[in-house]
């Protein structure tokens, strides 16, 4: 028997258009005929897919569901460094998106940022810091 493999990450969506618009913002290649369809899906690095699907699809097959309150799941992006972590906060930001932690030095030695999504996710943005030597 064979062991299950980790292959997608799902959000429920409230609008798919909004929501997926957000995430091409983040670079995430989804063809534009997904912005009306129930279910959509983006091929992420390293062969796991992010997953949408609208609050309606979900409600088809879970006439319970509701949303949960608070966070439901977050989601992290790695920039090439901390200067990109403030460029892509700011493109977020500035493009309408609400941001919830600016830019700043994180203990653990990151540059660390936090966006939401159009449904209130937490979208983080991550660099190391550079390694300074103690007495310099």
């Amino acid at each position: 028997m064979s062991t299950p493999r980790f292959a997608a990450v799902g959000i429920v969506v409230a609008d798919m258009s909004r929501s997926l618009a957000f995430y091409r913002a983040l670079g995430l290649d989804i063809p534009a005929e997904a912005d009306n369809a129930p279910h959509a899906e983006a091929n992420l690095p390293g062969g796991v897919r992010l997953l949408f699907d609208t609050e309606e699809t979900v409600r088809s097959f879970d006439p319970d569901w509701k949303r949960p309150d608070g966070a439901q799941m977050g989601l992290a992006f790695e920039c090439d460094g901390p200067a990109e972590v403030d460029k892509a906060y700011a493109d977020m930001v500035d493009a309408g998106y609400e941001g919830h932690m600016a830019p700043w030095d994180a203990f653990w030695g990151q540059r660390y940022a936090t966006v939401h999504d159009p449904d209130g996710n937490g979208v983080d943005f991550f660099a190391p810091l550079p390694v300074t030597s103690a007495g310099s």
